[in-house]
C-alpha cells in the first residue's frame, strides 16, 4: 500500500484536546510522558484535564472563535468526545489539523447518518429505520416490533437518549417518542445477542493501521460494566471483528483511534452498532494488556508517529466505579481493591459522585480472561462492602 507523505508532529510541539473528561485527562497523561505540551477546551472549569495540562481554555464546545483559539496555538487537535459542534471543529481546522477528521466527525456525531453510511459502504448493521417526526415514528414502529431501541440522532450515551418500544403499535411508539424529548431518531430492531464486542483501530495520516485485540464487554442498563481483552471467542469471530476495524478506519480516511461496537449474534455473525472515534471505555485495559496503551496510540496515531504495537501480552479486565458507590451513608474505602493482588485503581479526579456517573476504574491482568474479570470483580466487591459496613 502507498503510503501519505509524513505530516508529522515531534514532542515538544503542543497537542489540543477538545473535551476534558477522564479519557482527555488520560490522553494528556499519554502526552505528556511523551513530551508534548498540551491545552485543552471544555466547558467545566473544574473537569479531569485542568490539573494535567499546559493551558485550559473554558468554554462551550458550540463556541467556534473559542475552539479556534485554542488550534493557533496547536500543532495538531483531536477530540475526546463526541459533542463538540460541527462549527467549532470547522473554525479549529483552519488553524490546526483536526484528527479525527471534520467529515468523519460530521458522519459519526449523528446516529442516523452513521447507519446510512455503514449501509451504503457495505458494513454489516442490524435492521433499522430513521423517524424525524412523531407520526413517522408510529408508521416504522411495527416493522421492527416489540423490544426494538429507540435512540435520539444527536447526543446520548452510556444509556441516555434510548428509549424500548413496549408494543408496536402506535401508543408504543408515542410513548417512546415523548420520553425523548420529541426529536429525531433511530429505531433498531432488538437482535439475537450472544455478547458484545468492541474493536479499537488506529490509522496515522500516513496510511498504517494497527488494530487492538477485540475486547468482550457486559453492560448493565446501557453502562460498561466490566471488560476483558482479549476477548474469550472464537478466533474466526475476533478475526471478522479485527477486519471489520481495520476497513472502516480506511473507509473513513480516519487520523486517529476508531472504537467499534460490535453485536455477536447467536449464529455467529457480527453486526456493527456503534462508530467512536475517540478513547474508549472497554480500552481502558490496555494500560496492562498491552504494550501501547489507547492513549498512547491516540498521541502517536495523530502526530503521525509510528504506531506501537498492539498485542496483548497478558489477558487483562477492567471494571467500572459508578458514583453510586459514594452516594451511599458511609464513604467507599476505594483503597480496599489494591488488597486483591494484580489489581490497578485508577481514578478521574471528578468532585461531584452521581448515580451512574464514571468516578475511575479497576484494572487486571490474569492468567487468562476469566482470571483477569475474577480480579477486579473481587476488588470491586471489596470496595462495595466497605460502603455496607
Amino acid at each position: 500500500m502507498t503510503q501519505k507523505k509524513s505530516s508529522r508532529i515531534i514532542p515538544g510541539q503542543t497537542i489540543g484536546i477538545l473535551g476534558g473528561g477522564q479519557l482527555g485527562r488520560m490522553t494528556a497523561i499519554a502526552a505528556r510522558a511523551l513530551g508534548y505540551q498540551v491545552h485543552a477546551l471544555d466547558p467545566d472549569p473544574q473537569c479531569p484535564v485542568r490539573p494535567v495540562v499546559d493551558r485550559f481554555l473554558d468554554a462551550r464546545f458550540d463556541e467556534p472563535d473559542a475552539a479556534a483559539y485554542l488550534a493557533r496555538r496547536c500543532a495538531v487537535v483531536t477530540l475526546e468526545i463526541e459533542q463538540i459542534s460541527q462549527a467549532s471543529l470547522e473554525a479549529a481546522a483552519q488553524h490546526a489539523p483536526v484528527r479525527p477528521g471534520v467529515e468523519l466527525m460530521r458522519i459519526v456525531q449523528h446516529r442516523a447518518r452513521q447507519k446510512a453510511w455503514l449501509t451504503g459502504h457495505g458494513f454489516p448493521v442490524g435492521e433499522w429505520r430513521e423517524a424525524s417526526s412523531e407520526d413517522e415514528l408510529v408508521r416504522v414502529a411495527p416493522a421492527l416490533g416489540v423490544g426494538a431501541f429507540v435512540k435520539v440522532s444527536e447526543g446520548g450515551y452510556d444509556g441516555r437518549g434510548q428509549a424500548r418500544l413496549r408494543t408496536a403499535d402506535a401508543s408504543g411508539a408515542r410513548e417512546a417518542w415523548k420520553s425523548l424529548g420529541e426529536v429525531p431518531c433511530v429505531i433498531e430492531r432488538a437482535l439475537d445477542l450472544e455478547a458484545e464486542l468492541s474493536v479499537l483501530v488506529a490509522r496515522s495520516p500516513s496510511g498504517e493501521v494497527k488494530v487492538f485485540a477485540a475486547a468482550l464487554n457486559e453492560h448493565i442498563n446501557q453502562v460498561l460494566d466490566v471488560s476483558v481483552t482479549p476477548a474469550p471467542v472464537d478466533p474466526i469471530v475476533a478475526q471478522r471483528a479485527h477486519e471489520i476495524g481495520a476497513d472502516l478506519a480506511v473507509s473513513l480516511g480516519l487520523e486517529g483511534i476508531l472504537a467499534v461496537e460490535l453485536f455477536l449474534l447467536r449464529d455467529g455473525s457480527l453486526k456493527v452498532n456503534e462508530l467512536s472515534p475517540r478513547p474508549h471505555n472497554t480500552f481502558h485495559a490496555t494500560e496492562l494488556a498491552s504494550p501501547t496503551s489507547q492513549f498512547a496510540q491516540l498521541v502517536r496515531a495523530v502526530c503521525d508517529l509510528p504506531l506501537g504495537v498492539v498485542d496483548p501480552v497478558r489477558p487483562a479486565a477492567i471494571a467500572n466505579l459508578l458514583g453510586d458507590l459514594w452516594c451511599g451513608p458511609n464513604p467507599p474505602r476505594i483503597e480496599a481493591a489494591l488488597e486483591v493482588p494484580g489489581v490497578n485503581l485508577y481514578l478521574y479526579g471528578k468532585t461531584i459522585a452521581r448515580p451512574g456517573r464514571k468516578m475511575g476504574h479497576l484494572i487486571s491482568t490474569g492468567d487468562n480472561p476469566e482470571d483477569a474479570m475474577r480480579r477486579v470483580r473481587e476488588a470491586r466487591a471489596r470496595i462495595e462492602a466497605s460502603v455496607r459496613t
